[in-house]
C-alpha cells in the first residue's frame, strides 16, 4: 500500500454544530434543537412531578431560520441537544441578480455562500432597496447553526 491510498477529505477540529444540556437547565430566550432544527425558546411551561417521577418541560420555540413555530416536551432531568448559534457582522459588497450576498468583514474576509433572506416576506427586497446598487453602505448580521446561515438584520452606515 501506499501513501496515495489514503486520502483526507475535510479537515476540521472535530468540533460538534451542537451541545447536550439538561431540559431544566434551558431558559426562554435561549436555544434548543426540536425535531433537528435550531430554535429560539420562546416559552417554557414545567409540569409537576408525575407518578413516574419527572416534572416535564414543554418547550415552544421558533426555527432561527424559517420563523416555523415548534413545540417539545421533554423530561426536566433529561438530555436535549442545544446548537451552538454564532452571530456576525458583515458589509454588503454586492448582491447578484439571483440573490446571491457578496459580503466582507473588517478583516478583508470575502464571504459569497450566502442569500438574501426570504424570511420573513419581503425582507430580501428591503435589503436591496435600502442597498440601492452600491449608493449606501450596509452591514448586515448573518446567524449561523448546525450547517446553515441566514441574514438576520441589517443597518445602513451612515459616514
Amino acid at each position: 500500500m501506499s501513501d496515495d491510498d489514503y486520502k483526507i477529505e475535510t479537515t476540521d477540529a472535530g468540533a460538534s454544530a451542537t451541545i447536550p444540556m439538561e431540559a431544566g437547565q434551558i431558559k426562554k430566550g435561549g436555544h434548543i434543537m426540536i425535531k433537528g432544527r435550531p430554535c429560539k425558546v420562546i416559552n417554557i411551561a414545567v409540569s409537576k412531578t408525575g407518578k413516574h417521577g419527572h416534572a416535564k418541560c414543554n418547550f415552544t420555540a421558533t426555527d432561527i431560520f424559517t420563523g416555523k413555530k415548534l413545540e417539545d416536551m421533554v423530561p426536566g432531568s433529561h438530555g436535549t441537544t442545544v446548537p451552538i448559534v454564532t452571530k456576525n457582522d458583515w458589509e454588503i459588497i454586492d448582491i447578484a441578480d439571483d440573490g446571491e450576498v457578496t459580503l466582507m468583514d473588517e478583516g478583508g474576509n470575502q464571504k459569497v455562500d450566502v442569500n438574501l433572506p426570504g424570511v420573513p416576506e419581503g425582507f430580501g427586497e428591503e435589503i436591496r432597496d435600502a442597498w440601492d446598487g452600491g449608493e449606501n453602505c450596509i452591514m448586515v448580521t448573518v446567524q449561523a447553526a448546525v450547517g446553515e446561515e441566514a441574514i438576520i438584520s441589517f443597518k445602513k452606515v451612515i459616514d
